[in-house]
Order: C-alpha cells, then sequence, then structure tokens
C-alpha cells in the first residue's frame, strides 16, 4: 500500500461494464479495501444519506473518494454535485469527488471546478497511471 490508500471507494456510473473495468482497475492498484458500486445517482446519494444517519459507524463506512461519471439518467453527476451539497459536513470533508467520465466538452471540466468537493477531472477510462497520480 501507498500513500495514496483510501479505506474504501465509490463508483458511479450507469455503464455496469465501465463500474466492472474501474473496479478491477481499483483492486489491481490495491488503493482501497472498499469499493462501493452504483448503477444511479440517486441510490448513490441515498447511500450517503443513509450512512450519515448511523452516526458510530459513518466515518468508517463513507467513501475516501467517489468516482462520478457526468452523463447518466434520472440524475446526472452535476444534480449529483447539488445533492451531495447539501450532505453534512463531516460527509463532505471526507469524501473526495473525482470526476470519471468520457465527457471531453470543456463546459463538463468547467462547471466541475464550480464545486469545492471536485478534486479531479479524468477521462474514461481508468488507467493505472491515473490512480498512481491521483493526490487528493
Amino acid at each position: 500500500m501507498n500513500e495514496n490508500t483510501f479505506y474504501s471507494v465509490m463508483l458511479i456510473d450507469d455503464n455496469e461494464i465501465d463500474n466492472l473495468i474501474n473496479q478491477k482497475m481499483i483492486e489491481a492498484a490495491s488503493i482501497t479495501q472498499h469499493i462501493y458500486t452504483h448503477t444511479g445517482a440517486r441510490s448513490a446519494i441515498e447511500f450517503l444519506k443513509n450512512i450519515e444517519k448511523v452516526e458510530d459507524i459513518s466515518a468508517k463506512i463513507l467513501p475516501d473518494v467517489i468516482f462520478l461519471d457526468i452523463d447518466m439518467p434520472l440524475m446526472d453527476g452535476f444534480q449529483f454535485l447539488d445533492e451531495f451539497e447539501k450532505l453534512q459536513d463531516s460527509t463532505k470533508s471526507k469524501c473526495k469527488i473525482v470526476m470519471l467520465t468520457s465527457s471531453i466538452n470543456p463546459q463538463d471540466v468547467n462547471k466541475s471546478k464550480e464545486y469545492a468537493y471536485v478534486k479531479k477531472y479524468i477521462n474514461k477510462p481508468l488507467s493505472q497511471d491515473n490512480l498512481e497520480k491521483l493526490e487528493l
């Protein structure tokens, strides 16, 4: 384990194959013990809200890093970020968000910079190189 070791990571992407590939990349990099996978932003935000209710263990269960796709049905990545901003300060300070997307639209890159909790913008697919350079 290196200095980029996290206790837990969350993947949010409506594409199950992307989630699987990204999960395998993260496992191969040995940077985490737990990986939570969500195929929708709404289920991910509900998961975070539910963890907040269990104060005794929320710090242990909350992900250190959230890899978030932008283009998803029902609730996109930016809508997720708007909901994320409503969570408790303790949650927001623990969870670092990395936009992991196939979007190369400069507007998406710039919009993601407007959110304080977004620490990095990475284009898919996730690579070992991206993970090694992940400094949050």
